[in-house]
């Protein structure tokens, strides 16, 4: 545990693995971020480096002088040292250029001095307790082999410890440790009552007078949602004509439905008291894992439409998302297949000319949720008049097969999909909608996805596989010097996970007004034109949606 010195061929791997991790990735990082990047590289090198030394020492019969040995760790704290330093000028550079790029403000400080503390903590705690698992399986051995035969105390030894380890990990510092104090954490935030958000008191809101709803079942961003409604008085001003008052549907969470039908049961009765089915356009918006909507994909439609909308979402979690997409993602299909299928039932038995037009919409794992409803492409193209999906992640299906089949010679971050006949894809939407040149046929639909955000590239197979959004041409945010190293940009894609909120859009994770581009591309109002879709961009950037 303590009197062994580190190996040589270990700490060599362990530092060109730190230099490697200075290198940029899909966003700009804070320099405490890039020391736990360092850190866990430089483990992993070390962890490469030592398995070397291991096969070279059990095939060399001769070894190194103590002598060798003494200058050959000069050498290495000399080199080390030099170009330590120099990959952290280099580094600080290339993310102020990155910065730049993503039109962020570039004096973010970079404190190398912190990140080499952070690196050598960080790799430090990580080798000590491999030593110490190391060290208690070499115990289990020792007490087994007195009791065993010594071959089978190798076998069971290792596999004691390694069961120990795993259910630990999973059971007592994930389930119970982080998931339990995250789960607490949240439910408490889910409940509490926000005074400063008043109760709707128009009977078109869940949670209104008459609702079959209560205010505190909507949970925390349920409340948020139906109160933050589209002021009528402020579409007036967007339109010059007197606006409706938009309706918003929400169905709090409750553990207990795992099937989510009723839920959905209560969500249509709920459009069915509103009087949704009346409305030009009805919006079926997935949730995020804490039941978040996004209010830029709602409020476009009801700026468009003078209020003439209704928009329904129901709550599956009160967990952060990328913890619910750990956990529980499959809450998030179930709850959005049970949703559409019920309201595309009652929708369906309507007369086809008093029908509103059904619009599908989702955000990030929103958009994950609404991807897994439908079997294929096909089916997702004939599901609804127009559906327009921001920032879905890696494991959405139909994206993925989208992706995959894309024509030949459109890059991964932009591709075009059977000639853009239907669906298209976007991170400036005002031009790139515009591409492939030709018909685009409805129903329409559009993936807004940042070439530069890590929900959308990040994988388990960024371990040991070149990613295609990192063969050029390179997406339009995305510095030149980023390059791929097994295990070194799986970590750095992890960690632009944790910043991808800290851009601007449509950089990130941040996509800003572009749902208003899409909708107004996808389901235009009668005689809509590009001069009003500008004019309504311009009327949000005065009038900026609370989140």
């Amino acid at each position: 545990m303590v009197r062994r010195w580190p190996d040589l061929i270990g700490m060599c791997v362990a530092t060109a693995f730190l230099w490697l991790s200075l290198t940029p990735s899909l966003l700009p990082r804070p320099w405490p971020w890039q020391g736990l990047i360092g850190g866990l590289a430089g483990i992993a090198g070390y962890a490469l480096g030592v398995l070397a030394a291991t096969a070279i020492r059990a095939c060399v019969a001769r070894r190194p002088g103590e002598r060798f040995r003494v200058r050959a760790w000069w050498a290495y704290y000399l080199v080390a040292g030099i170009g330590t330093v120099a990959g952290l000028v280099w580094s600080a550079q290339a993310q102020r250029r990155l910065r730049a790029l993503q039109g962020l403000n570039p004096s973010s400080p970079w404190n190398g001095l912190m990140i080499v503390v952070i690196t050598l903590g960080t790799g430090l705690l990580l080798l000590t307790l491999a030593r110490g698992l190391r060290l208690a399986a070499r115990t289990s051995i020792r007490w087994l082999g007195r009791r065993l035969p010594r071959p089978l105390a190798y076998v069971l030894g290792p596999a004691a410890v390694t069961l120990l380890v795993v259910v630990s990990l999973h059971d007592v510092v994930w389930e119970r440790g982080f998931i339990g104090f995250v789960d607490h954490t949240a439910k408490a935030i889910n409940g509490a009552i926000d005074p400063n958000l008043p109760r709707p008191d128009s009977p078109l809101r869940s949670g209104g007078p008459g609702s079959l709803v209560s205010w505190h079942s909507l949970g925390a961003n349920g409340r948020k949602f139906v109160a933050q409604a589209t002021d009528p008085a402020l579409i007036t001003r967007f339109t010059g004509r007197p606006a409706a008052v938009p309706i918003r549907v929400y169905i709090g969470e409750n553990p207990e439905d795992e099937d989510f039908r009723e839920a959905a049961d209560l969500a249509v009765r709920e459009l069915d008291r509103t009087g949704a089915w009346t409305r030009a356009v009805l919006a079926v918006q997935a949730t995020t894992g804490s039941g978040w909507v996004d209010p830029n994909l709602a409020a476009p439609l009801e700026y468009m439409y003078a209020g003439d909308t209704a928009t329904v979402a129901i709550q599956y979690s009160y967990l952060p998302s990328w913890i619910s997409f750990l956990v529980d993602r499959g809450r998030a299909e179930r709850a959005q297949r049970a949703l559409y299928h019920a309201v595309r039932a009652r929708w369906s038995a309507l007369p086809a000319a008093d029908r509103p037009r059904l619009v599908l919409g989702g955000e990030s794992l929103g958009a994950y949720a609404t991807d897994a409803v439908f079997a294929d492409p096909a089916e997702l193209i004939a599901g609804a008049d127009a559906v327009v999906l921001e920032g879905p992640p890696f494991a959405s299906r139909l994206w993925n097969r989208m992706e995959d089949d894309r024509d030949r010679g459109s890059p991964v971050w932009r591709p075009v999909y059977d000639g853009g006949r239907h669906v298209r894809f976007g991170q400036f939407p005002a031009t790139d909608l515009r591409r492939p040149p030709g018909p685009w046929e409805r129903p329409r639909i559009v993936y807004l996805q940042n070439a530069s955000d890590p929900v959308v590239w990040w994988s388990p197979d960024l371990l040991f596989d070149k990613p295609a959004w990192l063969h050029a041409p390179l997406g339009p945010d995305i510095t030149r010097e980023v390059r791929y190293y097994p295990i070194i940009t799986f970590w750095q894609t992890t960690v632009d996970l944790a910043v991808s909120f800290g851009t601007t859009a449509p950089h990130g994770h941040r996509y800003g007004n572009g749902a208003a581009v899409a909708w107004a591309a996808t389901l235009p109002p009668p005689n809509w034109t590009d001069t009003d879709t500008d004019r309504l961009l311009a009327f949000m950037a005065q009038h900026p949606l609370r989140h």
